[in-house]
């Protein structure tokens, strides 16, 4: 069954979406909060999230980015805020689609559809293991084989967290600088090899040898699990 989580603190709601989602063989899960919704969905990963911008607790805007840190699942966004601010930023967060209250169940339904169509196949993980160091996108964490704490610096967690986010996949040097630097910075290669180093220092158990993150000369980077 395509498993879908619901974000929502209005009950009325909840209890709507989970009767017509059910009734067209869905597996519903509920959450009233944005912790409880993003404990859940790093529990067990739905094949699709309908979120509400304004939940008690967090802001929509903030779960998007959280989920994104480690999941590429369609998110349906569900908002009163009919502004065109608040569609940017949410849909620039990561958000795939954006439905103003009220709405039509036969919209939403639809739109539900087209999100499940466009998803990416593959398998979100939020805990990566890999060789003796675990890396938790969710929790933002690095762990070595001891259990004990890694400390990254906020540049070093980010160009990490693209390379496992591509696990396999050879990550450009300007797709990277891109992602970590900014669109000012495609031709500042010497950042990249700085931060590699510092990376394979703290992680690789050989930093010269590596085995996980690894150089593909003049090209980019790949991060390998094994």
């Amino acid at each position: 069954m395509t498993a879908v989580l619901v974000i929502e603190d209005d009950a009325d709601l909840r209890r709507a979406l989970g009767i017509n989602l059910r009734a067209r063989d869905y597996k519903v899960a509920m959450a009233e909060s944005g912790a409880t919704g993003l404990a859940m969905a790093e529990a067990s990963p739905p094949d699709l999230v309908i979120l509400d911008l304004g939940l008690p607790d967090m802001d929509g805007t903030d779960i998007i980015s959280a989920l994104r840190a480690w999941s590429r699942v369609p998110i349906l966004v569900l908002s009163a805020r009919s502004g065109q601010g608040d569609k940017i930023d949410a849909l620039d967060a990561g958000a795939d689609d954006y439905l103003t209250k009220p709405f039509g169940m036969g919209e939403l339904l639809a739109r539900l559809r087209a999100g499940l169509r466009r998803r990416v196949d593959g398998i979100d993980q939020p805990v990566v293991q890999a060789g003796s160091f675990t890396v938790n996108l969710a929790a933002r964490r690095i762990q070595d084989g001891d259990g004990q704490e890694v400390h990254l610096t906020p540049i070093e967690w980010q160009v990490l967290e693209v390379l496992v986010r591509n696990e396999g996949r050879l990550v450009s040097q300007r797709e990277l600088l891109q992602e970590v630097w900014g669109p000012g910075y495609l031709t500042e290669t010497h950042y990249l090899r700085v931060y590699m180093g510092h990376l394979r220092r703290k992680l690789e158990a050989d930093p010269a040898n590596p085995r996980h993150l690894l150089t593909e000369p003049g090209m980019g980077y790949r991060f390998i699990r094994d």
